[in-house]
């Protein structure tokens, strides 16, 4: 008895180590697939970046939870102004959240990029970029765009690049400075789960919490 009951528990284990190490197996595979995907079509030389008629700055928190500026933030509003005034892009789509008064993404890049000398009518603002899935594929049912320019990080280029990507959205990313070199774990670990979450997206074909009609950007 005693007996079958060690070997009982010793099946169940190696099950539940052969699971674990698939599920490992997969992550990983996922994690190199997106980011394989993404360097594909990344660029961080202002000078080898092709033109694009439009940019899609991804939005997130200018300031941090203890009250400092947040560089992805920064580095991101940075990296925009240099596009624009190299002639890499002629619009700007700022899109983020808006959740309520105190909080607009989209109005504070709006703001930042006017400060810095971009004309008011070149940014166009997404208020409904809730997600990163919402607002590349906004980029393209609202705003008219099959091809456009991301902002982001490298790390969220190229998950925004494989959404598009599979979308059939011709996007490519302009990669921003990164925080400041240092390995932030809770942001690798927030980006590997938002890479499963595409999986899952993308298997459930899930669309943007919000499309609305769609807004004319000119051509120049």
């Amino acid at each position: 008895m005693i007996i079958d009951n060690l070997n009982k528990y010793k099946t169940y284990l190696y099950f539940f180590v052969a699971s674990c190490l698939l599920v490992i197996v997969l992550i990983v595979c996922i994690d190199l697939t997106i980011t394989k995907t993404g360097n594909r079509y990344c660029y961080s030389s202002i000078d080898s970046i092709p033109h694009n008629h439009c940019a899609i700055v991804l939005g997130t928190s200018k300031y941090l939870a203890n009250g400092s500026r947040n560089l992805y933030y920064s580095n991101r509003i940075k990296a925009t102004v240099e596009l624009y005034f190299c002639n890499k892009i002629d619009y700007i789509i700022v899109s983020g959240d808006n959740r309520n008064r105190n909080y607009n993404e989209p109005i504070t890049m709006y703001n930042d990029l006017v400060s810095a000398g971009i004309p008011g009518r070149k940014i166009i603002l997404d208020y409904a970029g809730f997600r990163t899935l919402d607002s590349v594929v906004r980029g393209k049912e609202v705003f008219g765009q099959d091809k456009y320019t991301i902002v982001s990080q490298s790390f969220h280029n190229q998950r925004a690049i494989y959404i598009a990507r599979r979308k059939g959205i011709e996007a490519i990313g302009f990669n921003a400075e990164d925080h400041t070199g240092e390995i932030d774990i809770k942001v690798q670990l927030r980006e590997l789960g938002a890479r499963m979450l595409v999986i899952y997206d993308m298997f459930t074909q899930k669309q943007p919490h919000f499309l609305g009609e769609k807004v004319v950007i000119p051509k120049e």
